[in-house]
This record gives C-alpha cells, structure tokens and sequence, in this order.
C-alpha cells in the first residue's frame, strides 16, 4: 500500500514539475517574439529532446547523450529561472532572442544525431563462444605406449685450420726497410706502421708484418 502512495506522490510531482515548465519555457519563448503557436511548440521541443536523451542515456552512457543532456536542462533550467523574476520579460535582451530562434535548429540536430548514431553493440555482435564437447575415453581400448626417448648424437668439432708458417724475409729486404724506417722516423718523429712499409716496399701485407716485428 505504501509503495503504490509513493508512486502515485511521484507522478503528481512530475506532472506538476512539468507542467510549469513547460508554462515557463512558454512565457520565455513569447517574450523573446515567438508568438501564437510558435510559442507553445518551444516547450514541446524541449521535452522531446529531454526524452530522447533519457531513451539514449538507458542504453548507452556515451559522451554525446551527455552533452544533448546538459543543453535540454540548460533550456529548461534556464527558463525556469529566467520568469522566476530575474529577467525583465518585456525588454528581453538581444541575445536571448537569438537563442530562442535559434533552438528549432539546435534540437533538430541533437534529436538527429541521437537518433540515427549506431550506440556500441559490441556485446550484442560479439560471437557466442562455441562449446566443444568433451572428449569420450574409451576404457576398452588400451593406452597408447610411450615412444621411445631419442638418442642425440653429438656432432664432432670441426678441427682448427693449422696456422700459416711466418714467411721468410730476406736480410737485405730488412736492411732496406730499416733504412726506410729511419727516414720515416726523423721525417714524421713516430715508428713506421705495417702499411706505409708495406706501400713503400710493395710487398704483401703480411711479408710486411714480418719486417715490421723484426724492425721493433
């Protein structure tokens, strides 16, 4: 019994809380020059919006319900305050007059775009997860064995190539390097380096070594 007095209570608050909302937005819409008919279309079109909006916010939470939200009870709202005394209705500013001829367009767009925007189905597109049944042992049938384990065989190391004999350097080839080696040496102040002995003499790098260690 009480639960159907509390029902009723919200209902007569809500048909009163609407009610003068509507005279309100009403009265704003005819003191902003919508006169006739087009003042009582002002709150219609608010209200709509109002549900639309609540049809969208039961669905999805998704930011654009919120902001279509937010601009109906600013229109609400404000009109609400607006006739509360606040606002002189006979010289209503410039701005607030270009608001109100501007609303039929506004809620146009917001009804469209909450209208026709696909809301997030992807709970509702997502693919069942197919149950697979669960496999029958046969306890007729005997166990397969175990394979037998594998042998690894170790692969044998490759043997080392044998290190090249140290070529044999001639004792006037090393004469004459030490001669180029001097010159080098009180031309530049340093050693002379495997590759300019090896450019000055014209032999393979590693004769050129060889004279090198045995210039040092």
């Amino acid at each position: 019994m009480s639960r159907k007095i509390h029902v009723d209570a919200v209902l007569v608050q809500a048909v009163i809380a609407g009610a003068l909302s509507f005279a309100h937005l009403h009265d704003l819409a005819a003191a902003a020059g919508q006169t006739g008919w087009k003042a009582w279309a002002y709150p219609i079109s608010v209200d709509l919006l109002l549900v639309a909006v609540w049809r969208r916010l039961r669905t999805e939470r998704s930011t654009l319900a919120w902001f279509w939200f937010l601009i109906a009870l600013v229109a609400s709202l404000g009109a609400n305050i607006a006739t509360a005394g606040l606002l002189d209705l006979d010289h209503v500013p410039a701005w607030l007059r270009i608001l109100v001829a501007g609303w039929p367009a506004l809620a146009f767009l917001g009804g469209t775009l909450l209208a026709h925007q696909p809301a997030a189905l992807t709970a509702e597109l997502a693919p069942e997860p197919v149950s697979r049944p669960a496999p029958v042992v046969d306890l007729d049938r005997p166990e397969p064995s175990a394979p037998a384990p594998e042998i690894t065989i170790p692969e044998p190391t490759p043997a080392l190539p044998e290190a090249a004999p140290a070529p044999v350097v001639p004792p006037a080839l090393v004469d004459h390097a030490r001669k180029i080696a001097a010159d080098h040496r009180s031309r530049t102040g340093s050693e002379i380096d495997t590759a300019t002995l090896r450019a000055r003499l014209g032999v393979p790098e590693s004769l050129a070594g060889a004279i090198v260690a045995q210039l040092a």
